[in-house]
């Protein structure tokens, strides 16, 4: 290893060890608007009318402050597990949206099917209990009619559950092997001014760059 390498390293550790990424509330601002910077924008991950196009940029911001990212690779594992929390999230939504399906499904049975059975009056206690119950079962009857009519919907629902946290403790993951390497790797800022334009190569006017040969 060459003596310029071996200065490199240690000055990447010596700044390594003394960062702790952005400590103040303006620092934390910088560092979520980093992202955004270099073209990661929430708006690009949220689904129109639906969810809200700020979303994801809140939530990166937090995560920033949580996680305090000291260089870009640090800051691009940071919004992995900002996308994989925000799909966790919807995923929640999703099933919340399926079993409202299931519970409408029971509630507007076509007439040439079984009529829905309520409950057997053994099972019956005080009314608002009851009224709870009998939710619950549309919602299974509702549930079982959907799964016998297409189960792969909800079998793919859960594929697609699995693989979000799977990426989601794959991101954290990423994150903490990148923040051991911090010893190694450049303790870059993650927020930088735009580049100021370069008027050393500016030639004046009416004036040769160089002289002609």
């Amino acid at each position: 290893m060459s003596n310029t390498s071996d200065k490199q390293i240690a000055a990447n550790q010596a700044n390594a060890s003394r960062s702790t990424g952005p400590r103040t509330p303006e620092g934390k601002a910088r560092a979520s608007r980093n992202a955004r910077k270099h073209a990661f924008a929430g708006t690009d991950f949220t689904i129109i009318k639906i969810e809200e196009r700020e979303s994801v940029d809140r939530l990166l911001a937090d995560l920033f402050a949580v996680y305090q990212p000291v260089n870009s690779q640090e800051a691009f594992a940071v919004e992995r597990i900002a996308l994989a929390q925000h799909n966790l999230l919807r995923i929640a939504r999703f099933e919340t949206g399926l079993f409202t399906a299931s519970l409408n499904r029971a509630l507007i049975e076509p007439a040439e099917e079984a009529p829905f059975v309520p409950l057997h009056e053994d099972f019956r206690v005080d009314a608002e209990e009851n009224r709870v119950q009998n939710r619950y079962y549309c919602l299974a009857t509702g549930f079982h009619h959907m799964n016998r009519e297409n189960s792969a919907t909800w079998a793919l629902f859960l594929r697609y559950q699995n693989q979000a946290e799977r990426h989601y403790r794959r991101a954290i993951e990423e994150f903490e092997r990148l923040k051991a390497l911090r010893h190694v790797l450049p303790n870059e800022p993650i927020f930088s001014a735009e580049p100021e334009e370069n008027t050393a190569a500016s030639a004046p006017q009416n004036e040769p760059i160089s002289e002609p040969s």
